[in-house]
């Protein structure tokens, strides 16, 4: 247009660029382009007149700068300026370009703030600010949608506009011109100009619907800005399946030197993505399944949690900036390890889940009727005395007979009752520096059976009876019941090693036994009916003469819980063969042993002979 306007001698060469460029209009790519269809057909028909009026060529310097030249340099030199200066402080308020960002200055200063009792004052200071940077990112990136949205309707206009004084000039100026398009391009031109109207009306409606939508949401309520406003009963999901939001990663710089990098992070499937700022895709950070979380106290920082590997190595470190996010992200962590995403309704899979964890805290008046639904009363005939034997859900006893109510319950691997019977008895105790002692190694290498599995202590409790299996079931559900009323993550990763003379819960970091569990000690084991996972087993003590104590002991394995039954019964047997040694030698026929004359372990025990061995035991693993 401004060819057309400054040189006259070129006005037809420079009215054919211009019809072409009518033409192409519809080639440009313009990020919203509602309503270039009309602005399209329109701009072909004008394309036609230029070519027609290409040969009328004549002075037009002042109306062609008024009508057709000056609107379109206002459309470029203010609104499109307008868009891009806003564009960059959009850019500015939320890529973090500045070294000087507010939002991350002011979010660093929040994620120092100490987990302890801090000074009120300064954490409302620092919220504030929080709240204020967020503020004026939200009404940078409200104003820059803004210009966007009017912009669609300001570049339409100005396309259209610039024509008209363009054609309407030409029509006027050359009274040929007139003769020959006066009568078929007044309605068109008129059909033009309604439109425009009409465009600029929806624009005024939309800048006015606009600017009542930024009112409405900057005077919504501060808590909305500020984190972890509801910080003592926080709306929390726990039957989340996938999260995605921002978090704190934890990076090791150096030997004792760290670095926390505020990153995007979410669930795809059972991986735990990470996005950093500029990158258009994710990268897996680390796979979910079979992984436990568990929070963490780490430089004196709040929320933090530590997501550990199935084989027990410790993997990243993150911090939530809330306690809602802090719950909810350990939570869904938890179901995707469980790979419920797997099942065909993963959201009623993770409610059951948890409500049955919730449900748990009912009390049962009568354990043994739910037991007489689920698995009828059978009889077992004993073929030698002919004589009929009850089965053992016949004598079920109450649940307050088989655990006392009020029974306190111990999350902690630590065993201070069996440290007082170890220095009253004289016994021997664990090595505090992680050495052991060459009785404890010869007898490893003399025990005919050794198998080492990854289990995380759960909880124990003090029981009354270890006549049944019902006990270590009752104890697997107050547990996890308190753990789910108390909101307890923590647990604590041993070793399990099961030899041919005893338990033994070994640390797996400095190797010192835990705590160590005698088989004749061992009444009753057992894994769940329906999470394989949790295995349980109770310890019978004599403390002092005609003083018995029974403690149940509740565990979650990397492997199936029956498998970890398999070796204690293996254990078990071996004992009682021990005393006879044809009993002894039958056994070592029956199992695989390995290149230096210990009992293997299959990996799958009964599926080939859908037996595990011979004997009583069977039936309580």
């Amino acid at each position: 247009m401004q060819r057309v306007y400054g040189a006259q001698n070129e006005m037809c060469l420079a009215t054919q660029q211009l019809s072409k460029q009518l033409l192409a209009y519809e080639k440009q790519h313009f990020a919203l382009g509602k309503g270039d269809e009309e602005v399209i057909s329109t701009l072909h028909y004008f394309s036609k007149v230029v070519d027609e009026l290409n040969i009328l060529h004549s002075e037009l310097a002042k109306q062609l700068a008024d009508t057709m030249v000056l609107p379109i340099i206002q459309f470029r030199e203010k609104d499109l300026t307008e868009v891009s200066t806003l564009k960059d402080l959009f850019g500015l308020a939320s890529n973090g370009m500045c070294p000087c960002f507010e939002h991350d200055v002011s979010m660093a200063k929040y994620s120092r703030l100490p987990k302890r009792k801090e000074n009120e004052k300064l954490k409302a200071e620092v919220a504030k600010e929080v709240a204020n940077a967020r503020r004026k990112q939200h009404l940078s990136s409200l104003q820059y949608y803004c210009a966007l949205n009017a912009l669609q309707y300001r570049k339409r206009v100005a396309m259209m506009e610039p024509m008209l004084g363009y054609t309407r000039g030409q029509i006027n100026f050359f009274k040929k011109g007139a003769e020959m398009f006066s009568k078929r391009m007044d309605s068109f031109l008129s059909s033009v100009s309604d439109m425009v109207q009409s465009i600029q009306g929806e624009l005024d409606a939309e800048a006015e619907k606009m600017r009542i939508s930024q009112q409405d949401l900057i005077a919504v309520n501060e808590s909305v800005y500020t984190p972890d406003s509801d910080v003592t009963s926080p709306a929390i999901n726990r039957n989340l399946i996938q999260k995605a939001g921002y978090l704190n990663l934890r990076n090791k710089t150096g030997l004792v030197t760290t670095t926390w990098e505020r990153l995007y992070f979410f669930t795809q499937g059972g991986n735990l993505m990470c996005q950093p700022r500029g990158a258009v895709a994710g990268g897996l950070i680390q796979d979910l399944d079979n992984c436990s979380v568990m929070a963490v106290d780490c430089e004196d920082r709040r929320y933090c949690f530590q997501i550990t590997t199935p084989t027990g190595k410790a993997g990243i470190t993150l911090q939530a900036e809330s306690k809602k996010e802090y719950e909810e992200w350990i939570c869904a962590i938890n179901n995707i390890s469980r790979q419920i995403y797997l099942t065909d309704n993963p959201e009623a899979a993770a409610i059951k889940l948890n409500q049955t964890a919730l449900q748990a805290v009912t009390p049962i008046t009568s354990l043994g009727k739910k037991h007489e639904v689920q698995h009828p009363s059978q009889t077992v005939k004993n073929t030698e005395n002919d004589k009929i034997i009850p089965s053992e859900s016949a004598g079920i006893q109450d649940s307050t007979q088989l655990i006392a109510p009020g029974t306190p319950i111990q999350f902690d691997i630590v065993l201070p009752a069996m440290e007082f019977l170890d220095q009253n008895r004289g016994g021997r105790r664990a090595n505090p520096f992680g050495e052991s002692e060459d009785s404890s190694k010869d007898e490893e290498e003399d025990s005919l059976l050794q198998q080492m599995f990854v289990v995380r202590f759960l909880g124990s409790m003090a029981v009354q009876s270890d006549e049944t299996c019902e006990v270590i079931y009752e104890a697997m559900r107050q547990v996890l019941a308190a753990r789910a009323i108390h909101n307890i993550f923590r647990m604590t990763e041993s070793h399990l090693m099961v030899t041919s003379k005893n338990l033994r819960l070994i640390d797996p970091q400095t190797q010192v036994t835990r705590a160590s569990f005698e088989f004749t000690t061992v009444t009753q084991f057992a894994a769940h009916q329906e999470n394989r996972r949790l295995i349980g087993f109770v310890i019978h003590l004599s403390e002092t003469p005609g003083e018995e104590s029974m403690s149940a002991y509740v565990f979650e394995s990397n492997t199936e819980g029956e498998k970890i039954c398999y070796a204690i019964s293996l254990g078990k047997e071996i004992i009682e063969a021990q005393k006879d040694p044809e009993a002894l030698a039958q056994l070592m026929k029956s199992v695989p042993l390995t290149n230096d004359g210990k009992f293997m372990l299959l990996n799958d025990v009964s599926e080939e002979d859908g037996t595990m061995h011979e004997g009583g035991e069977e039936s309580e693993a």
